[in-house]
């Protein structure tokens, strides 16, 4: 069995002061200001002891599981001893006194004791019901499982992500956990599967067959290629194996057909922290290619977690000459995308790529064996890239008094690919809002379906489309393919349509012109940025042109308020028929 043991002094001291600390940043404890600080330790000491033979003793419950209670569970205590009067001799008896004429919600105790947040409680607790006798169900699985080896302050992320197992017969539960042995699994490695994998406690029937690939690559990576050998026997080492596991499915890698690939890997599991995994995974997955393609990368090409992805700074140009791009790509590369070249951080590496439509052409390039030259890449002299005007640009940034603001909407540009140039301060003198809020409108317009690398391209002629708010652009496409029926294509050549106001320009000149061409008065066919675009008085004058009542009819129709498609049935439409006869 693995219980773990009573706290010590010494540990309980250590809690207290971390969560007495006006510094930490957990929930606050209960209110003990009434406590001397030097007596909290001893008060919450005697509380729980006092809590444990309450539980034991009045309650019935076997002496472990109440001790696990009353140890696991400090803010449900500290509230307790909060309404309890406080004297260092009498304080003891006091408590047990409460105990005794003020019933608790044990169920609080509880689900604060098996790991459940102090500030989610309340929306796990079972109506009307205050006693754990009232629902045996829920505490004799966690014995059950408690009597299997599981820590008893790790059982709250069963219940939070697999409910259904605290329904179980504890019984079957048992017969289920005993089962999974037969594996070749030794408890503690069954323990760490089930905490990184509750769904395969959790009995749906329709998940039998991927519980079956699970265990199947779990065997072949514990047992078949003795992982089992270099692993500490106890839970924590098992939870942070699998953890690192369940990087590789999470991001779509196929159960049932990774165990071999993760045996001949097992160094992956065993050198690498799963946030390393995390980074790497995130890293590549920026490259908008397929998330089980980089967990894949990262098993068979695993010298690319040794490699620092974050802090270095590259030359766009010089890097794709290291990966081996010719001369002749690199100046085809500098006339389509300029934006994109200079300096940048390799954190940004992906996003450049995306910037210079080579995602898909880089990754390539890693699956292939060319991942070595991550570690290789140096800029070659201190000057390589280096953009005059672009220092010249940010000294004058941060001696001004909007430094961090400006900085971090720098920090923007260059994270979607755009690099240390000229060009790109050019952009960001003509980009409002927080980066933040520069972020959201770029993400708004990749997912209403735009190319990432044309959106770099749209931002480096119109950078003033990232200074409209979100749900205005979702307005401006969706009227631009409904209603007029262009397609998404047709920004690459007008991207400035973003920049205009929708109601006050785009639907009125828009539809004035399809009317005018309806009526047959206008023989000529306009494109919808000669429309937009053009001043007023060019406006005016191009429909004076066209008819000439036609900028009577125009004042009349910006004037009226129901700007409607069909013009027939209202006022103003009458009003434009009887000027059209004139």
């Amino acid at each position: 069995m693995h219980f773990r043991p009573p706290a010590t002094s010494f540990s309980l001291y250590t809690i207290l002061a971390r969560h007495f600390s006006s510094a930490t940043k957990l929930p606050k404890l209960p209110n003990l200001s009434k406590i001397p600080s030097k007596y909290k330790p001893q008060a919450i000491n005697q509380a729980q002891k006092a809590l444990t033979d309450y539980l034991h003793t009045t309650r019935s419950l076997p002496y472990l599981y109440a001790e696990h209670i009353s140890k696991n569970s400090l803010f449900s205590l500290s509230d307790a001893v909060s309404k309890v009067k406080f004297s260092p001799v009498t304080f003891s008896k006091s408590f047990e006194r409460f105990l005794r004429y003020h019933p608790i919600n044990e169920f609080e105790f509880f689900y604060e004791s098996i790991g459940i947040n102090y500030n989610e409680i309340n929306g796990f607790l079972p109506h009307n019901k205050f006693f754990l006798c009232e629902d045996l169900g829920v505490l004799n699985v966690a014995c059950a499982l408690s009597g299997f080896g599981f820590p008893w302050n790790s059982l709250g992320k069963l219940y939070r992500e697999e409910i259904l197992i605290f329904g179980k017969d504890p019984v079957e539960l048992s017969r289920k956990l005993n089962g999974f042995k037969e594996y070749g699994f030794s408890n503690v490695m069954v323990i760490g599967i089930c905490l990184v994998f509750p769904y395969v406690l959790g009995g749906k029937l329709e998940l039998g067959n991927e519980i079956d690939a699970l265990f199947g690559d779990l065997r072949k990576v514990f047992i078949d290629f003795d992982l089992v050998s270099c692993v500490e026997g106890n839970v924590d080492a098992w939870v942070e194996v699998c953890r690192k596991i369940r990087v590789f499915y999470d991001l779509g890698c196929e159960k049932g057909k990774m165990g071999e690939l993760m045996g001949r890997r097992k160094i992956v599991f065993l050198q690498y922290p799963e946030e390393v995994l995390v980074k790497k995974a995130e890293f590549f997955s920026r490259l908008s290619v397929s998330k089980s393609d980089v967990g894949l990368l990262l098993l068979e090409k695993s010298k690319i977690l040794d490699f620092d992805l974050e802090d270095r700074v590259i030359s766009v140009s010089g890097f794709l000459k290291h990966l081996g791009m010719t001369e002749n790509e690199l100046k085809s590369i500098a006339q389509e995308y300029p934006y994109a070249l200079g300096r940048n951080k390799m954190a940004n590496l992906p996003f450049v790529m995306r910037a210079l439509d080579l995602h898909e052409w880089f990754f390539t390039k890693m699956k292939v064996g060319n991942h070595c030259l991550f570690g290789t890449y140096t800029i070659g002299n201190p000057s390589e890239d280096l953009d005059k005007d672009y220092n010249s640009r940010l000294d004058s940034i941060q001696s001004s008094k909007t430094t961090v603001h400006t900085l971090r909407k720098l920090d923007f540009l260059h994270s979607i690919g755009f690099g240390e140039n000229n060009m790109t301060m050019k952009v960001l003198a003509n980009s409002h809002g927080t980066s933040t809020e520069l972020q959201e409108r770029f993400d708004c317009l990749l997912r209403a379906g735009i190319q990432f690398s044309k959106l770099c391209k749209m931002v480096r002629l119109s950078p003033k489309i990232l200074n409209q708010n979100p749900q205005s652009l979702e307005w401006k496409i969706k009227f631009l393919c409904e209603e007029i029926g262009s397609s998404l294509r047709y920004l690459d050549l007008f991207p400035a349509y973003l920049c205009y106001d929708l109601e006050k320009r785009i639907k009125p000149r828009y539809r004035f012109h399809t009317w005018l061409t309806e009526k047959g008065w206008s023989a000529k066919t306009y494109s919808l940025a000669s429309m937009i675009a053009t001043s007023e008085k060019s406006f005016l004058a191009r429909i004076s042109g066209i008819h000439p009542a036609a900028p009577k009819l125009w004042f009349d129709f910006i004037s009226n308020q129901n700007c409607s498609n069909d013009w027939q049935g209202c006022e103003l439409g009458n009003n434009v028929e009887s000027l059209g006869r004139k």
